[in-house]
């Protein structure tokens, strides 16, 4: 399952950096799902800064500055991928 978490309003292509305006809180190890027009990917949150500040974690209204395998776009929208636990339950 997926959760819209925000969009990018930024991009620096020399460093893969995005910076997302956030409408729900994320973390360090989330998975996220990064997509627009012409970009399609999921990865996991390995890097996050505000104000050249490394954090952990981040509440919903913050810019955050988020590392990417992939380049993204202005407008591209975030989703937090929501990992179910299979387990089951007695």
């Amino acid at each position: 399952m997926e959760v819209e978490i925000g969009k990018v309003t930024h991009y620096f292509t020399h460093l893969g950096v995005a910076v997302l305006s956030l409408t729900d809180g994320l973390k360090l190890g989330d998975r996220i799902h990064v997509y627009g027009h012409a970009t399609d990917f999921t990865q996991r949150v390995s890097s996050m800064e505000v104000d050249h500040h490394s954090i952990v974690w981040v509440k919903p209204g913050d810019n955050v500055a988020v590392k990417l395998n992939q380049p993204a776009h202005v407008h591209d929208l975030v989703y937090r991928i929501v990992e179910e636990n299979l387990e089951p339950t007695a």
